[in-house]
């Protein structure tokens, strides 16, 4: 599955794995954009 120019919703981003999942996509994937949503 490609991410790239992919707008990508992460809830929970400021935990372990959506930091992590952030990482790795940014370093695998060119996404058009990452919304972080955290509470």
């Amino acid at each position: 599955m490609s991410l790239n120019g992919k707008t990508i919703l992460i809830t929970g981003g400021t935990g372990s794995f959506g930091k992590k999942f952030i990482e790795i996509a940014l370093s695998q994937f060119k996404p058009r954009k990452i919304i972080v949503y955290s509470r």
